[in-house]
């Protein structure tokens, strides 16, 4: 693994139901010479009574800033979520003071597979699913190979500069119900 460079995390994911992934995923590098530097919002650490725009602020501003490529862990419920869309469309904004980071989406062992080895595109983010069919972003399924998963966050970081993302799904003013989007 240390042929591939280092990069700032930042991990997307729905706090309530995945924290146990998040915390694997952070395992996974754990002792591998800080290939990955981890970066998410925890619960708690903004303020619930705070303005919509001043929410999305403060994770592009304070969480997202230094941050080269999202990722998003994606279990039975992570589309549903306001933060995780906020998330990445503040990640795949390209502004003077906050470069776009790569983005790619994993598909944990929680998510309900249609098939084997099939997601059903109207049950992971509607904005990471714009970014995979454009080629920004990437999806794949959950590995506990570091060397596997540092060389997805690599290609993630090389296409943020190379393919222009999708940005134009409307944010999402609420958390989501329902099996699916539309």
């Amino acid at each position: 693994m240390n042929s591939v460079p280092r990069h700032k995390v930042f991990v997307s994911y729905h706090h309530a139901n995945d924290q146990k992934y998040r915390d694997a995923f952070d395992r996974l590098f754990a002792g591998h010479d800080g290939i990955i530097v981890p970066k998410s919002v925890q619960m708690g650490d903004i303020g619930q009574g705070l303005k919509t725009d001043t929410i999305r602020q403060k994770i592009r501003d304070e969480y997202l800033r230094d941050s080269t490529v999202t990722v998003v862990l994606i279990g039975a419920e992570t589309w549903k979520r306001k933060h995780v869309d906020w998330e990445i469309a503040s990640s795949i904004r390209d502004t003077e003071y906050n470069p776009r980071s790569g983005l790619l989406g994993i598909l944990l062992p929680t998510y309900p597979f249609p098939s084997p080895n099939k997601y059903n595109h109207f049950t992971i983010p509607p904005r990471l699913y714009d970014n995979i069919k454009c080629g920004f972003a990437s999806i794949h399924l959950w590995s506990d190979d570091p060397a596997k998963v540092a060389g997805w966050i690599d290609d993630a970081y090389k296409r943020r500069k190379t393919v222009t993302p999708d940005n134009s799904c409307v944010a999402y003013a609420n958390n989501r119900t329902g099996d699916r989007w539309t």
